[in-house]
């Protein structure tokens, strides 16, 4: 057990370490682990054990915890040298981001993301961000087959010929495989060139989904020519003040001749007081009536190869992860549970604007 190893020798020198699982019960063979091997030096009386909140200690004031994504608030408020989430594909990207990530600022920590793929979620833009950063993170990938005990050996053959070839990729050969989601050739289109500043005699579309609490406010823009995008923002945890002078900022920098803007909840607020302010701001209400045509145009610009966009990581993942789904009374669509859409609603809206625009009509539900 690789991430055992780490987080015993971490406990050794006395740092203070956070071992976390998806489950409360996928953390208890972990937590019986942990004890049996701190049980030589807890008799020597160099470590002490809390089976009650599942804590060793050493006696210089090391830590080592077990946490559950099933109660991640637990580890609010925490402080680790060390943080290993094992199965972190199956955790959602807010217990990373919003509670376990905070907890390493304080001693500058390190942490290790440890998992089996589960499509391109979250942990899959984490991956592919630290394959190109070379300098504070890195990534690596290894299938089932390269584990040289003969009994491993043996399952790997035998699930070669037994299971489907996507479940046999993903859970033997670690593929990140792109499920059977809404959108494809997205990398194909993934070739739009960055600029820093608006071509004159262009005209620019904007698309920008407003955020709610937990998830992130996101500004799409694209070249109503060329149907290229040239800018994306994301963020999250602003006032509304901040807010719309980002939006505003955006507006001008790229002489945006339209930004359509979902009305739904916060988002009319934000249309009044932007239009207060002189901008041409066009509403969209999202229903199930009018997300399936909405999303089913930017679906087909990628099948066509009309639009181009940047090569966001976060994008790409949103993009590759979002789901359709057949109901009754026609294709539900959203992102995969624990994952956000944001940068996939700004862009359809952008999308919708340049291909309305394209067509000489300009139609919003």
């Amino acid at each position: 057990m690789m991430s055992g190893c780490i987080v015993m020798n971490a406990l050794r020198q006395h740092g203070r370490v956070a071992w976390i699982a998806p489950t409360y019960k996928n953390a208890r063979p972990m937590w019986r682990w942990a004890v049996s091997i701190a049980s030589p030096t807890v008799m020597a009386g160099k470590m002490s054990i809390n089976r009650a909140d599942r804590i060793i200690t050493t006696r210089a004031g090391g830590e080592l915890a077990i946490y559950s994504g099933d109660n991640i608030d637990s580890i609010r408020g925490e402080a680790f040298n060390l943080v290993i989430l094992d199965e972190a594909a199956k955790l959602p990207e807010g217990a990373w981001t919003d509670a376990i990530m905070p907890t390493l600022s304080d001693y500058d920590g390190d942490a290790i993301l440890i998992s089996t793929p589960r499509g391109r979620n979250w942990f899959y833009n984490e991956f592919m961000q630290a394959q190109g950063d070379g300098k504070h993170a890195a990534a690596w990938q290894a299938p089932t087959k390269n584990n040289p005990l003969p009994n491993i050996q043996r399952a790997f053959e035998m699930a070669r010929g037994r299971v489907p070839e996507s479940t046999f990729r993903q859970e033997w050969l670690a593929e990140f495989i792109e499920s059977s989601g809404v959108f494809h050739r997205v990398m194909e289109c993934a070739t739009a060139t960055a600029i820093d500043a608006p071509i004159p005699g262009r005209a620019y579309i904007a698309g920008v989904d407003i955020a709610n609490e937990a998830d992130f406010t996101v500004i799409s823009i694209l070249d109503s020519r060329t149907r290229e995008q040239v800018y994306i923002d994301r963020f999250n945890r602003v006032g509304y003040i901040a807010l719309e002078e980002r939006i505003a900022a955006a507006y001008a920098r790229w002489n945006v001749q339209t930004m359509i803007i979902e009305d739904n909840s916060i988002g009319q607020p934000v249309i009044d007081h932007l239009r207060g302010r002189g901008l041409s701001i066009v509403p969209f209400h999202t229903s199930a009536s009018s997300k399936q045509p909405l999303i089913q145009a930017l679906q087909a610009a990628f099948e066509h190869g009309t639009i181009q966009i940047l090569n966001d990581p976060v994008q790409i993942g949103e993009l590759q992860a979002y789901e359709g789904k057949r109901m009754a009374s026609g294709m539900s669509y959203g992102a995969p549970s624990g994952m956000h859409d944001d940068t996939v609603m700004a862009l359809a809206l952008a999308w919708h604007g340049v291909d309305r625009r394209g067509a000489g009509v300009f139609q919003y539900a």
